[in-house]
C-alpha cells in the first residue's frame, strides 16, 4: 500500500521535477533502473523536455539497460516530434501602425487639414509648403508721388490658380505639427518656424496662373511687416501637446483660395522676407 502511495506521489512530482532539465537516454534508464513503472516513465518523457539518441545504437542501449519496448517507443515518438513555434512577442501599443488620420498619431512635421474624404469619414491632409513663386511691389508710382506716405505693396505670388488642397467646410480645422528644438530646420526647410503665432491666415486674390497677397508694405524711408488687413481671417489656436496645435478660423470662410502665410525674417507676421505659406482652397457647398 505504501508502495502504492509512493508511486502516485512521484507520478505527480516527476514531471515537475524534470521540467527544469532536458532528459536524455540515460536519464530513462536510471528511472528503469529505479524501478519504475513504464506508465510513469513514459509520462515523465512526455511531460519533460527531452533530447535522444534515437540512433540503432542509443535504443539497443535502452532495450540492454531494461528499456520496456513502450518506453522505447515514447522515446522515439518524442524525438521525431516538431518543436514548438515560439509564440509571436506582443507588439507594443506605442509600435502599432498610427493612423494617419487620428491627431492624436505621431506626424510628420507639417500643417495638415482635418476634413471629411470622399467617404464621408473624417480624413488629415497634408498641405504641401506652396512652391516658389515670385514677390512683386505694387503701387510703386503711388508711394513716390506722395512721397511716401501712400506705401507701396510687396505681394507674395503663388503659382497655380487654385490649392490643391481643398474643402467644403466653411470653418475648417487644422493641425500644426512642429519638429523637435534639434530638428527645426523640418518645418520650413531651412527657416526656423516654432508657433503658429507666426502665421497669418489670408484670403487670396485669384488670378489666372497664379494668386497673391499682400504681405508688407513700403514706406519713404521706412518698411513695415503686415498683411492686408481686409484679406487677414482670425483664428483660434488650441495647444494639443508639446509641438502640436489645433487652429480653428473664428468665422465661416466664404469659397475661394486662403493661406497660411510665416516669415521668418522679423518673427512675426507675413513680412518681405523669407516667405513660407501652405495654401487651400473652400469649394461652394
Amino acid at each position: 500500500m505504501r508502495k502504492n502511495i509512493f508511486a502516485v506521489a512521484f507520478l505527480a512530482i516527476c514531471p515537475v521535477l524534470f521540467a527544469q532539465q532536458a532528459l536524455n537516454n540515460d536519464a530513462v534508464i536510471k528511472l528503469v533502473k529505479a524501478g519504475l513503472s513504464d506508465d510513469l516513465i513514459v509520462s515523465t518523457i512526455n511531460g519533460s523536455a527531452g533530447t535522444y539518441d534515437t540512433s540503432a545504437d542509443g535504443i539497443i542501449a535502452l532495450k540492454t539497460a531494461g528499456a520496456s519496448d513502450k518506453v522505447v517507443a515514447a522515446i522515439v515518438t518524442k524525438a521525431s516530434a516538431p518543436a514548438p513555434v515560439a509564440a509571436a512577442p506582443a507588439v507594443p501599443a506605442a509600435a502599432a501602425v498610427a493612423d494617419p488620420d487620428d491627431p492624436a498619431s505621431p506626424h510628420d512635421p507639417g500643417v495638415y487639414l482635418l476634413t471629411s474624404g470622399p467617404d464621408g469619414k473624417q480624413k488629415m491632409f497634408f498641405i504641401d509648403r506652396a512652391g516658389a513663386g515670385r514677390e512683386k511691389t505694387s503701387n510703386v508710382m503711388g508711394a513716390a508721388f506722395s512721397y511716401g506716405i501712400s506705401k507701396a505693396k510687396i505681394k507674395a505670388e503663388v503659382p497655380g490658380p487654385h490649392a490643391p488642397v481643398r474643402t467644403r467646410d466653411t470653418r475648417p480645422v487644422f493641425y500644426m505639427f512642429f519638429p523637435s528644438s534639434s530638428n527645426l530646420g523640418g518645418f520650413g526647410g531651412n527657416d526656423v518656424i516654432t508657433s503658429p503665432a507666426q502665421f497669418s491666415l489670408l484670403s487670396m486674390e485669384e488670378k489666372k496662373d497664379h494668386r497673391e497677397t499682400a504681405v508688407a508694405k513700403m514706406g519713404f524711408a521706412s518698411a513695415s511687416a503686415g498683411t492686408d488687413d481686409k484679406r487677414t481671417k482670425l483664428f483660434s489656436t488650441d495647444r494639443i501637446r508639446n509641438g502640436v496645435y489645433k487652429l480653428t478660423p473664428n468665422t465661416d470662410l466664404a469659397a475661394g483660395e486662403y493661406a497660411f502665410i510665416a516669415s521668418t525674417g522679423m518673427g512675426g507676421p507675413a513680412t518681405n522676407h523669407t516667405v513660407v505659406i501652405y495654401d487651400f482652397g473652400i469649394d461652394s457647398k
